[in-house]
């Protein structure tokens, strides 16, 4: 074989792969393909709806099914900034690539959303087009609302237009070049969006299928817990196997039994969604814990068991960077070696009268490090979150964790992680002063 047609082979090659891998990127499977089945139109299904607001408001007024099917979505967690009015905007989610500040979706008529129509509501919810015919980043994650029906999608605007108007301009993004043109979002949203309702499939119960909606759907759980490709779609190939929120680890979520949720029991599932506690699991804190405060613990008995009734049908994939979280507390806790002194000061000073040198929790289970997954992660990723913003919320009902990042220097809380992950947890951390400093940019 000549030179020139030996490069014009491997060019070929290399360009098939390129081509492959591209497609494999592109060509996912659907959000809830893993169940098989045969998917059928909304109007065709013969059992119970699975979209709107539960049975159990079926007599309710309008707005309150509204603000239900408001909740589901969870849309005022990102709508909403430290100390603002609710669904004023403003919030930051800082990325690689600058920071994107989310809008104002009260019906004010200059800053808010008080001049669009229903079909521009629509557009942007399933499309990612906002009002003004610009495209929206997907942090919006109108990739998941896009299987929302028109009545949902309308409902949460009827319920937006009730609330007060607030004024408040919306903040620009930082994005730098190429990330800051907005119509690039067309091509990301010809590949990724598949701009189709919800629909049911028919061999599965309606149990299933009405948590396959509030999960993908409502209240798109695979946009933090589902890795990312290259390209930042979900790569629904590793559905729920773990991604990240805002800084914090959003762990593997399937019915895994090491590094998943498979040896949860239905009824921890459901506290833990509930009331963002499952004894001996952990407390939810960060992204999670908004999402229990602000919408989750909102949510009837019955679609709080049709989500743990879809979660639990996940297939179970296998995170290796997870082990089998330690088991539960003992009186002789095992120690670590002398090497880090400064952690042990740090977590005498500040940790132990809450979280006992057991482990076990000095007063209420909702403060127990052994057997949480957090503790259990050799990144220590949320463990640093916690001590940096704290655990919960001091306005909700559910017990929290005060924040520490003004009271520690980012070595001081490398340390105390560290010390935390290796006394309590199934592997050591080693997470830096920088690694700290990195995650308090998020704060």
């Amino acid at each position: 074989m000549g030179r020139h047609r030996l490069i014009r082979v491997l060019i070929a090659a290399v360009l098939v792969l390129v081509g492959a891998f591209a497609a494999r990127m592109v060509f996912q499977p659907g959000p809830y393909a893993f169940a098989g089945g045969h998917p059928i139109d909304l109007a065709a299904y013969a059992g119970p709806s699975p979209t709107g607001a539960p049975a159990e408001l079926v007599q309710a007024d309008a707005r309150t099914r509204g603000e239900y099917i408001t909740r589901m979505a969870d849309c005022e967690a990102c709508h909403t900034t430290t100390g603002g009015e609710p669904f004023a905007g403003g919030r930051p989610f800082v990325l690689p690539f600058g920071t994107i500040y989310t809008p104002n979706i009260t019906p004010d008529p200059d800053t808010g959303i008080g001049k669009w129509s229903d079909t521009q509501f629509l557009r942007a919810v399933h499309r990612g087009i906002s009002a003004d015919g610009s495209r929206l980043y997907p942090a919006f994650p109108y990739a998941s609302y896009t299987m929302l029906t028109d009545a949902d999608v309308i409902a949460i605007k009827s319920y937006l237009f009730s609330l007060n108007s607030v004024r408040q301009i919306n903040k620009p993004n930082t994005f730098v070049f190429p990330f800051n043109q907005r119509w690039l979002m067309a091509f990301w949203s010809a590949f990724f969006n598949r701009d189709e309702r919800f629909r049911p499939i028919e061999e599965q119960t309606p149990e299933w299928n009405r948590g396959a909606y509030l999960v993908e759907a409502a209240g798109h759980c695979g946009e933090c817990h589902t890795p990312r490709n290259l390209l930042q779609a979900m790569n629904q190939r590793q559905k729920f196997a773990g991604g990240a929120a805002e800084g914090w680890s959003a762990y593997n979520i399937t019915s895994d039994p090491i590094s998943g949720v498979g040896d949860w029991s239905a009824e921890d599932l459901a506290a833990y969604l509930k009331s963002g506690h499952a004894r001996g699991r952990g407390t939810a804190s960060g992204p999670m814990g908004e999402a229990v405060d602000l919408s989750l613990s909102r949510l009837t008995r019955s679609d709080i068991a049709a989500i743990v009734t879809y979660v639990r049908s996940v297939k179970a994939i296998r995170s290796d960077a997870l082990p089998k979280p330690a088991g539960a507390a003992t009186d002789s806790p095992k120690l670590v070696s002398g090497e880090n002194p400064e952690g042990r000061r740090v977590f005498e000073g500040n940790c132990a009268s809450c979280h006992a040198w057991t482990g076990a929790g000095a007063i209420i289970t909702e403060a127990q490090l052994t057997g949480v997954r957090a503790v259990n992660d050799a990144s220590a990723t949320n463990v640093v979150q916690m001590i940096l913003g704290g655990s919960g919320n001091s306005k909700s009902d559910r017990p929290y964790m005060p924040d520490f990042a003004a009271a520690y220097s980012d070595a001081e809380i490398a340390t105390v992680a560290n010390y935390v992950t290796a006394r309590f947890g199934s592997a050591p951390s080693h997470i830096t002063p920088r690694d700290v400093a990195m995650l308090r940019l998020q704060h």
